[in-house]
Formats: structure tokens, sequence, C-alpha cells
């Protein structure tokens, strides 16, 4: 459970772009268009690998629980962040802060991690296929998942608490566009450092470590799609693998900047634009790099279609 700070203001104030109040229109109007879609792609997504005989492998029951994780990412923080940009009233409770805060990096560590168990389901599948079903059993894929949320649980709620009970001396304006762990900490009074350097080493292990496993694996992959023989078939690994590859520096790169980059080389909009990236435009675009075009989830999702209209015409 969060313990929470008895001396906090009631509500906070999200700035936003008050300096560039141009921008704030154009970013309604894209996330009042990207939102609605990621969650109907990312619903489709978790219906068709659920009900799809043929999509019952271990692959699909990662993007199931990814998808899953998009659609809690974004609706923590995309109605809050309609509701400042289309009202001049731009606050946010205190609670509801603190509610955002614990599971926007409950969700970000969790993608973290189980973006390194999808590149290593990949490097199995590509590099190990003999052994593929011996290791990703059904077992081993729950207690997989199972370890990836707990570990984003107990990251959130620890990080959470300590940077809560931090004492903010009755300032409640914050300089973002959301409440994130860094800017809490940027605006306590008092000695903060041994917040900052235990904010560092846990995202150090959070976001390095996974990212490494990552880069590990997809550098197999490339290595044992060298030897594919067919032409056609390299240009089809490739185009697959090096669009992972792009979501993955899509999210993790402006993570890295947020929170391993020294808050004095980082510009006041800055960590903005990040938390955009790895908080919106990545979540939305997961679905359709990961999944929609995939010819497996078409053909289930023609199958869908098919016994839907089947089924109508039969009443």
């Amino acid at each position: 459970m969060v313990v929470i700070n008895k001396s906090h203001p009631e509500v906070f104030i999200l700035l936003d772009f008050a300096d560039q109040s141009w921008l704030e229109l154009p970013l309604f109007i894209i996330l009042l268009t990207t939102y609605p879609m990621a969650m109907m792609d990312n619903i489709t997504i978790i219906l068709v690998s659920k009900l799809d005989s043929h999509l019952q492998s271990p692959m699909y029951f990662f993007l199931t629980n990814l998808s899953f994780l998009d659609m809690c990412y974004t609706t923590n923080i995309v109605p809050q962040m309609l509701f400042n940009l289309g009202s001049s009233k731009k606050t946010i409770s205190y609670l509801g802060c603190a509610v955002q805060l614990c599971v926007f990096h409950l969700m970000g560590a969790t993608e973290c991690l189980l973006l390194a168990i999808m590149s290593f389901d990949h490097y199995l599948a590509t590099c190990s296929p003999l052994h593929y079903t011996l290791i990703m059993n059904q077992p081993i894929c729950f207690l997989l998942v199972s370890i990836v949320w707990l570990t984003g649980v107990t990251y959130a709620v620890s990080e959470a608490t300590i940077t809560l009970q931090l004492p903010l001396c009755g300032i409640n304006k914050l300089d973002h566009l959301l409440c994130e762990i860094p800017v809490l900490i940027k605006i306590a009074c008092g000695e903060n450092e041994a917040n900052k350097l235990t904010l560092s080493v846990v995202c150090s292990f959070l976001l390095a470590v996974p990212l490494c496993l990552i880069l590990a694996s997809y550098a197999s992959i490339g290595h044992a799609t060298f030897k594919i023989k067919s032409s056609e078939g390299r240009r089809k690994a490739f185009g697959t693998y090096s669009s992972h590859l792009l979501m993955v520096f899509l999210f993790y790169g402006p993570a890295i900047n947020m929170y391993l980059q020294p808050p004095s080389s980082i510009s006041k909009d800055q960590p903005k634009f990040m938390s955009l990236f790895y908080g919106v435009v990545t979540p939305t675009l997961n679905p359709f790099i990961y999944t929609l075009r995939n010819k497996d989830v078409q053909g289930a999702l023609g199958r869908m279609m098919g016994s839907t209209f089947s089924s109508s015409d039969i009443w």
C-alpha cells in the first residue's frame, strides 16, 4: 500500500506547455484521435489472441499482456491530459496524482521487463526452434509474466511511497504533463539527493539490464537471419525485427534520457516530449508494429469476421 505525505497540497497545477500554448490544440486533437484507436486496437488483439485457436502460443500470450499493459498505460494519463488541454483549469488532486504516479511507473517498469522477455522469446523461436516448445511451455510463460508484473508492482509502490513522503513546502506547481517521480523529486524542498540516487540505481537496473538483453537477443537473431538462404526470407525477417527494434528504441531512448541523464543536461520542455513518447506514442504504435501487421493475426481477424457474419446470416 502506498503511504502518502499528510502535509501535501490538496491539488497540483500541471503547467503543461504554458510557455507554448499554441501546442495545446494540436496535441489535444492528436490525443483525442489516437487514444480511441489505441484502445480499440489493443482490445482487438486481446480478443483475437484469446478466441482464435491458431494464436495460442507464447508470443501471443506475451502480446496480450503487452496490449493490456498499453491500455492501462494510456488510460492512466491520456484522459487527464485531454481534460487539462481542453480547459483552463489544469489541476489534478493529490490523490489523483499519487494514483497516476504509481500506475504510470508500474506500467513503465513492467513494460521494460516484458519487452526483454519478448525479445528472448523471439531469440529462442529463431535460434533454437527445436528447444523452443520445451523451454517456453505454459507454466514457464505464466511464471515469467508473473515475475514481470510483481517486479513492476514492487518498484512502483516502493518508489511512489518514498517520493510521496518528500516535503514540498507548499509548492504545488508541476512543470509537466503528468505526475512523474523525477518531477516531484525536483520540486521537493530539503535534502533529496538520496531519493535521486535511489531512483537512478533502480532505473539503471530496470532500463539498462533489459535493454542489454534485448540488444543481445536481436544481435543473435540478426546473425541467424544472415544464414537464411532465401533473400525473400532474409528481407521479411529483417523487416519484422527492425520494426521491433525501432519500437524498443522509441520506448527506451526517451526513458533513459528522462531517468538516467543528469538533470542539468535536460532542457525545460524535454521531459514533456519524452513522457509523450514512452507514455503515449509507443503504446499507440505497439499494436501496429507487433501484431496487426502479422499475417496470422490478420487471418484470425478474417476468420472471426467470417464466423460473425455467417452467424448473423443464420439468424
